[in-house]
């Protein structure tokens, strides 16, 4: 690894600041963006406003949060745990646990007027890793086609309610 000389941040400054100052400028940020992307990101209500969504069809959030927020053209839909419309969390083996987080989800997004062929982002959180192999087999009847979305899986220590997987996503409106 090759360290900068004692004296060369002085050097640099100066054009670092200029540099910062032209990428930070309104007027190149305007320049870069198509000027129909601009008008739309400006004037369109959905980009300016967020709206929370609320499916009965899905388990009720399990704490002070909001099933899904649309916000700038997207959907951001909150975790989503095995558990029925009036809470119940299913106790059953792993791929119905998951089947019935994906429904909830799919739910939600339907309340948010899209589907998840919009889907974008998904994040599966696990209780025990060693489900990942169930987990996908009924994720990957969810997500066909070509484009699946981005997905992180992640093991964590405990899950709300004691659940074993919970699933959340970000989708197009």
């Amino acid at each position: 690894m090759i360290l900068p000389q004692q004296n060369s941040l002085a050097t640099y400054r100066p054009i670092t600041t200029a540099a910062i100052k032209l990428l930070t400028s309104s007027a190149l940020r305007s320049s870069l963006l198509p000027s129909s992307y601009r008008h739309t990101m400006c004037s369109t209500p959905q980009y300016r406003t967020i709206a929370s969504v609320f499916s009965p069809d899905a388990a009720p959030p399990a704490g002070p949060y909001s099933q899904a927020i649309k916000a700038a053209g997207l959907v951001f839909v909150s975790g989503q745990i095995p558990a029925d419309s009036n809470g119940n969390v299913l106790d059953a083996g792993i791929e119905e646990c998951t089947e019935l987080c994906l429904k909830n989800l799919t739910a939600v997004l339907k309340a948010a007027g899209t589907d998840i062929t919009k889907v974008v982002k998904t994040t599966v959180f696990l209780a025990d890793m060693s489900d990942f192999g169930s987990v996908n087999s009924v994720y990957e009847r969810y997500f066909t086609g070509e484009s699946k979305p981005a997905r992180s899986c992640v093991a964590v220590k405990t899950l709300p309610k004691n659940v074993r997987v919970e699933v959340e996503c970000i989708a197009l409106q």
